[in-house]
């Protein structure tokens, strides 16, 4: 199975998810504080959810995998990359 099948397959999981539930995906969106037609785009496929809010959204319906944090953790961690290769390079 390719991915887009695979991800079609997600997709089509997701929205029988909200067909149960009883919740638009709408009102979803808008509880998660999210842009409507941007939940939408990515859960038709039409936007590569690589960074920002399509990320954010395809994280949060479980259609892809990742990380969301805000800009003050994503310091941290990269701050903690970096003493990570400093430490390395100085026990060579």
């Amino acid at each position: 199975m390719n991915s887009i099948t695979s991800n079609a397959l997600c997709a089509n999981k997701v929205r029988s998810i909200f067909a149960e539930s009883g919740i638009s995906i709408a009102e979803w969106a808008r509880a998660e504080g999210f842009s409507t037609a941007l939940v939408y785009q990515v859960i038709e496929g039409k936007r590569q959810c690589v960074r920002g809010q399509s990320h954010r959204i395809a994280v949060a319906l479980g259609l892809k995998s990742g990380v969301i944090c805000d800009l003050a953790e994503l310091r941290g961690r990269l701050a903690a990359v970096s003493v990570q290769s400093k430490d390395k390079e100085s026990a060579m």
